[in-house]
């Protein structure tokens, strides 16, 4: 054991030296840097950090006081070893919690092989220094010098477990919800005029749709059931951007699309609020690591208009103006259609299809009918 309290030593001495000694080692996935010691002793000293900040907050440790504090322990755990009759004895010191207020490891954990077993079994000590810190002496004793101290900052090994427990439970949760975005565009689809007028074009990049989505999802057929049906309200907003010199008009319970030759047009948009609550079947496949690999789902939607505005940007006698005006602009307050989404790894995308007419039915009136399409951002895990 004395052996490996002088292991212990030389590692927490030289800690702060370790980068003298680097070498390029393959290291842990989840891990960035590695650095490598080899002592007079051939021991080997193994440090893995996710950054160098990680090594410099090892300084805010004493390294005397902790070494007094683990010769105190390793000569209580080495007794407790010599007198026990079992194959090996593990005994844990909390030193932070003895001694509040101090810059001291949570947790120090010795385990004393019995001398019957030593060739064949080595001792080891583990120090826990917090959630950023861990240390782990092993000795093997076997003649061979193969002692090996591992220093651990940050994430260690296991919480690669940890993750995938979390992703397990999560999968295999009975309903949950969550919060998503719809980022996309908006276009017309079977566009109908007045006669003797032609339907206006959108401008593609202008049309913009946005939805914010509050959705549940309930599984459907068990635990491992890839099927879900999912709902929830969503706030949507579309916007439609005229091309060139027009704007929209309201005149007697109608809506024009009317040119305005005089005005330098910038923008000329009729932007819609509403609140839909669709309800769609999801299938959602994951990997054996429980991450979604591939979903889809389709259903349908209905929804209520909350408002509509338009707005005019242009220049006139070389100025700026602005335009906004509220109002119904003669369109239909109800919302229904068809909605569906697929996805692979981390992208999901949508499309929705309003089966209602944009206008209520009037002769003198423009219609259409609205398809929205884009991305989700969504978290499916």
């Amino acid at each position: 054991m004395k052996r490996l309290s002088a292991l212990l030593a030389a590692l927490l001495l030289l800690v702060l030296a370790a980068p003298c000694f680097a070498r390029p080692v393959l290291s842990p996935a989840h891990l960035d840097d590695t650095i490598v010691v080899k002592l007079p002793n051939q021991a080997i000293m193994t440090l893995f950090v996710k950054n160098r900040q990680q090594l410099r907050e090892l300084r805010a440790y004493k390294l005397d006081s902790l070494m007094i504090l683990l010769d105190n322990y390793i000569a209580q755990a080495e007794t407790a070893g010599k007198g026990s009759k079992s194959e090996q004895v593990t005994m844990e010191f909390y030193p932070a919690k003895d001694q509040p207020g101090k810059q001291l490891p949570e947790q120090i954990r010795i385990t004393m092989r019995g001398e019957d077993n030593a060739p064949r079994r080595g001792d080891k000590v583990e120090v826990s220094m917090g959630n950023l810190f861990g240390v782990k002496v092993e000795e093997n004793a076997d003649g061979n010098g193969s002692d090996r101290v591992s220093v651990h900052l940050g994430d260690s090994g296991n919480s690669d477990s940890l993750k995938l427990a979390k992703r397990a439970k999560n999968a295999n949760r009975s309903n949950h919800s969550d919060f998503g975005i719809d980022l996309g565009l908006s276009v017309l689809t079977n566009r109908t005029a007045p006669q003797n007028q032609s339907f206006p074009n959108l401008r593609p990049g202008g049309s913009r749709y946005v939805s914010l989505n509050w959705h549940y999802l309930q599984r459907l057929g068990g635990t491992r059931s890839p099927l879900y049906l999912l709902t929830g309200p969503e706030v949507a907003f579309n916007n439609y951007m005229l091309e060139g010199n027009n704007r929209f008009r309201s005149l007697n319970g109608s809506t024009f699309v009317v040119p305005e030759p005089e005005l330098n047009i910038e923008k000329s948009k009729l932007a819609t609020t509403s609140v839909n609550l669709p309800l769609m079947a999801l299938l959602n496949f994951r990997d054996a690591n429980y991450k979604s690999t591939f979903r889809i789902g389709a259903g349908g939607f209905v929804g209520y208009r909350l408002g509509s505005r338009t707005k005019l940007k242009y220049e006139q006698d070389g100025r700026t103006r602005k335009d906004k005006d509220r109002g119904s602009y003669n369109l239909e307050d109800l919302q229904y259609g068809l909605q569906g989404t697929i996805g692979l790894r981390s992208i999901t995308l949508f499309a929705k299809y309003n089966l209602n007419e944009l206008f209520q039915d009037q002769p003198t009136s423009f219609q259409a009918q609205t398809l929205s399409f884009g991305i989700s951002l969504t978290d499916f895990d």
